[in-house]
């Protein structure tokens, strides 16, 4: 009965073209979300040069601790949204999830926009972090269960492509705002403008399906059914992924309960994995430079107006290096691409602290110095950001997907924000030895990911589900699969 349903529609098959073209949508309304998020983490570096300055002259007289209070308190709310995300995601869908996330986001631009004082900055920047925190556990997860295995990876990496972007487009707009207004309140109009991509989000779900694996797990197989005919080549796909996500599905009946699965070992182990993998993608200091960028190049000689330019740079080398990613993960494993990305950034950091440590103040500084943050961006945004966006949306069982993803993801976002507040104490105590520290602690990550992470390329979700059912059910099959 379940393959004489699809046979029916082979001659309504769509194209292959129609196929990517109604994907490519799919993806184009998630990662506004995504855009959104690259927005407002990267229009802060531009902003708090003037959101420093006193309230007469248009700015919130921030100190250095209420400068990383204002830039972390994002990312805290970001914890949060992250894992409320989760459970909102399981239990009315990712669609639904999305479009209440893109309230959020249009609530929270224009309140950061108005405010009048750093309490109410904190606030809204709170409320904002949740919508972004919310999108980046959700985002990966509908973009991959709507992909397939075929099409998951090169799509799923295509919601790094869209934060970095978001991240290119704040670092222009405030350095073409910083030139051309010469308004010290332009940092309202910098922060204003994230506006935007949250109201594209809200109004695309209102024309993007619901999440097949999502409906199969709630019964409405006939809805999935109908859904997966209009994203997939052939009635074969259709016919295999349903036959799949059934299975799962019934045996996820016969199984334990969400709240017993969560206590189950294994279930356990792997969202410590996903936990560490936080502190690896966090913890290489990347958002140091995606925050702090102008304040880094300033201690070299640079003017603010110049440094702010200069990230410019930035947004570019990350864009690039993601579209790069993007056509590596589909040819490259996962464990191969962070351990190479690891040893480059470790390479790029002791290079950044030499260059600030021991040469003299200036333009070559400031030169050298930028080129070692470019570096040690293109390898991070070529090959650890993306594949760790990636393995969140694939490593985690569909029965708690969305809860243990919105976890995971939180926890990285708390992994961010105590970085983004530490940065500018650590920086005025220990100097530009900081990079130092930042790199022995990226070889501690190395080891972790060579020793602990499983490959997962060319695997289906429900493959990686069973994968990592043996590997980390048990201490004997975890060791016997770590020998084989």
């Amino acid at each position: 009965m379940e393959q004489t349903k699809p046979e029916a529609t082979d001659s309504s098959a769509p194209s292959a073209d129609t196929v990517r073209q109604r994907l490519f949508f799919v993806v184009l309304v998630a990662t506004m979300g995504a855009l959104a998020f690259g927005y407002d983490t990267g229009i802060i570096s531009g902003a708090l040069p003037y959101m420093t300055l006193s309230p007469d002259q248009g700015g919130l007289d921030l100190t250095p601790f209420t400068e990383g209070l204002v830039t972390s308190s994002l990312i805290f709310g970001a914890a949060v949204g992250a894992f409320l995300s989760g459970y909102v995601s399981d239990r009315f869908g990712r669609r639904i999830t999305l479009r209440s996330l893109a309230l959020l986001f249009v609530a929270g631009a224009i309140g950061t926009a108005v405010a009048p004082d750093v309490e109410v900055m904190v606030a809204m920047r709170l409320l904002l972090g949740i919508a972004v925190g919310g999108g980046s556990s959700t985002v990966p997860v509908f973009i991959a269960e709507i992909a397939g295995p075929r099409h998951r990876a090169p799509l799923v990496s295509r919601n790094e492509l869209m934060i970095v972007s978001g991240q290119l487009l704040a670092y222009v707009v405030s350095a073409l705002m910083s030139y051309l207004l010469h308004d010290p309140k332009m940092w309202r109009y910098m922060l204003a403008l994230a506006m935007i991509p949250g109201a594209l989000l809200f109004i695309g779900t209102f024309f993007v399906p619901a999440s097949p694996h999502w409906l199969v797990a709630e019964g409405r197989v006939k809805e999935a059914m109908r859904i997966m005919k209009r994203l997939r080549e052939t009635p074969r796909e259709v016919r295999k992924e349903m036959a799949a996500m059934r299975k799962q599905a019934r045996e996820a009946e016969r199984g334990p309960s969400a709240g017993e699965l969560l206590r189950e070992k294994w279930v356990v182990r792997l969202l410590l994995l996903g936990a560490g993998m936080g502190i690896v993608i966090q913890f290489t200091g990347v958002n140091a430079f995606m925050y702090y960028t102008p304040i880094i190049l300033k201690t070299t000689g640079m003017g603010t107006s110049a440094s702010i330019a200069a990230t410019i740079g930035n947004g570019v080398v990350s864009v690039l290096a993601v579209m790069a990613g993007i056509r590596a993960v589909g040819r490259f494993g996962r464990r191969a691409m962070l351990i190479t990305g690891l040893c480059v950034v470790i390479a790029a950091q002791l290079a950044l602290g030499s260059v600030l440590v021991f040469m003299p103040q200036n333009m070559t500084q400031s030169l050298l110095a930028l080129g070692c943050i470019m570096l040690f961006l293109f390898f991070m945004q070529m090959c650890i950001s993306p594949v760790y966006w990636l393995l969140m949306s694939e490593l985690f069982p569909m029965k708690v997907r969305g809860v243990l993803t919105g976890a995971a993801v939180s926890f990285q976002w708390i992994c961010n924000a105590a970085v983004a507040f530490a940065f500018p104490p650590l920086l005025s105590v220990a100097g530009n030895s900081t990079f130092f520290i930042f790199a022995v602690i990226n070889v501690a990550s190395l080891a972790f990911v060579a020793t602990m992470l499983p490959e997962t390329r060319g695997k289906s979700l429900e493959q990686i589900e069973t994968l990592m059912r043996e590997r980390f059910g048990e201490t004997e099959k975890a060791t016997a699969s770590d020998a084989a």
